[in-house]
């Protein structure tokens, strides 16, 4: 029997390519996501020690300029903060969307995959018919010629 083609084979490539790139593009999400979150908790950590220098400041003796300036750094912090969130929330959604095309690719790519295995194994099985077939022919063949003992 003939060797086996897959003749949607082209598009097996294709689809593993694009699943590939899917999953690089989803890893570069993550990995963006992961920096954003980090980034964030350093501000949130650069925030509690000015909540903290603050109320310190409280404590002793006052001075309006180093207050002034306190404050200011602590709004700085403050709008830093909101920023880092809204970086993390994009980055989530990002990361969400490239997961979702990885999937969509990845379900892709296994239909085509699916199709490759059944058409295989019924290429192997016309194959075992085949040679069961020519087995069959020749024990036929061969009790033929054998003489007849009575």
């Amino acid at each position: 029997m003939k060797r086996f083609r897959f003749p949607l084979r082209p598009v097996v490539v294709l689809r593993a390519h694009h699943e590939m790139r899917a999953k690089e593009s989803f890893a570069t999400a993550v990995r963006t996501c992961v920096a954003a979150e980090e980034q964030l908790a350093e501000t949130r950590v650069r925030l509690a020690r000015l909540a903290d220098a603050l109320r310190d400041h409280r404590e002793g003796a006052f001075s309006p300029v180093e207050a002034a300036s306190l404050f200011r750094a602590y709004r700085a912090e403050c709008e830093g903060e909101i920023r880092d969130e809204r970086r993390v929330i994009e980055a989530r959604d990002t990361m969400l969307r490239r997961r979702e095309e990885y999937f969509e690719a990845h379900r892709a790519l296994k239909v085509v995959q699916r199709l490759e295995e059944k058409a295989r194994a019924a290429h192997r099985a016309e194959a075992n018919r085949a040679e069961q077939s020519m087995l069959d022919e020749f024990a036929g063949l061969r009790h033929a010629r054998c003489p007849v003992l009575s």
